[in-house]
């Protein structure tokens, strides 16, 4: 689930110089960079696969692209070159020889990389990978499921209810309306870029909503609307350490922050966000506690939403609700997790160096 810019346009970087090459013999661990997927992210994550070419060091790694869509899985080679990847041991053939990538660095946005299915298969290879484990994916990847079980938690969320394909008549508007009232958010459960979301104004536009998020997810979350001010924050952790990036603030020119606002510009990105000290710190420690309680790897972004609620004892405090994790972030250089490594005074070729040596 991602943030990205459209303004990019999608071609395949020639791999010639690619190697690392040998050092005193030693060989460089070979990486693929895994993109595309079956959701309407695909072309999003053609993008950061880009930006991720960009940045990583290819004087110490051998990188390829491999771009997935359905059984259809390809290596990108020099120019408009592609191969086939068996799917049997994740090689293919480049030239006369034959290459078995050492790491799998994913940013698929939606299925099959952020949803645990593709961390499966690579489990099941023995192919190390840069994100986290089966069951965090997929429990990520499902909004609802997310949230619940933060709750038990103490994480701040938005009340929810969830609207599954074949049994939409179980629950009805009079529920939603009492339980979620207007406006409310029609979001599929399993999704990101703002795909299929809708800000329900009236009782009328409910069911449409509902159904075009259908489109998207077999399962739509209906989630209550919350007023305040959207950050973001980005995180990663190895065994050597890690950093919780700087917060961003999210001022959307739209009704929300939709498909639109994500890459088409009409947004305000401002890092580090305009807050209090303490706010920034509450955000960055409950950034690091969630990576936490789920046992997260690589690189996440969790978004948030500051709302002001008043206290027993009459005085306004700011509250801060988690609305979704990110465990596959845009990596395009205007991303957030590039702005915020930026803005960190770090060199994003270096962290991603370190969450690839963490797992070799």
């Amino acid at each position: 689930m991602e943030k990205n810019t459209s303004s990019q346009q999608h071609t395949t970087p020639s791999l010639m110089g690619r190697a690392g090459g040998e050092s005193g013999g030693a060989k460089s661990p070979i990486i693929a960079i895994v993109c595309g997927g079956d959701s309407s992210e695909h072309d999003v994550s053609l993008r950061s696969a880009q930006g991720i070419y960009s940045f990583i060091d290819k004087e110490r790694f051998e990188v390829y692209i491999v771009e997935l869509k359905g059984l259809t899985w390809e290596a990108h080679l020099d120019g408009d070159k592609r191969v086939p990847v068996s799917r049997e041991d994740f090689s293919f053939k480049a030239g006369r020889r034959m290459v078995r990538p050492d790491f799998a660095y994913i940013t698929i946005h939606g299925t099959p990389g952020e949803d645990g299915i593709l961390q499966g298969y690579f489990d099941l290879i023995r192919l190390p990978y840069s994100t986290s484990g089966v069951l965090v994916e997929a429990m990520t990847f499902n909004k609802f499921t997310l949230n619940q079980y933060l709750k038990g938690f103490g994480v701040s969320v938005s009340e929810s209810l969830v609207v599954r394909r074949g049994h939409e008549d179980l629950v009805t508007d009079a529920e939603i309306l009492d339980h979620i009232g207007l406006p409310c958010f029609v979001k599929p459960n399993a999704g990101g870029s703002s795909f299929g979301v809708t800000k329900v104004k009236t009782l009328e536009q409910l069911r449409p909503a509902i159904a075009l998020a259908m489109q998207e997810s077999d399962e739509v979350m209906v989630e209550a609307f919350m007023p305040g001010t959207e950050l973001t924050c980005g995180i990663y952790k190895t065994a050597a350490g890690g950093h919780v990036f700087p917060v961003t603030e999210v001022v959307t020119h739209n009704e929300f922050f939709d498909y639109d606002a994500k890459y088409n510009g009409a947004v305000d990105e401002i890092t580090p966000a305009r807050i209090s000290d303490d706010l920034r710190d509450r955000v960055q420690a409950l950034t690091s506690a969630i990576y936490d309680i789920l046992g997260c790897s690589g690189i996440i972004r969790i978004d948030y939403i500051v709302t002001k609620v008043t206290g027993e004892d009459g005085r306004e405090r700011e509250r801060i609700n988690m609305l979704e994790i990110n465990t596959t972030p845009g990596m395009t250089a205007t991303s957030f997790i590039p702005q915020q490594v930026r803005a960190a005074g770090l060199d994003i070729k270096d962290v991603l160096t370190e969450i690839i040596e963490d797992k070799l």
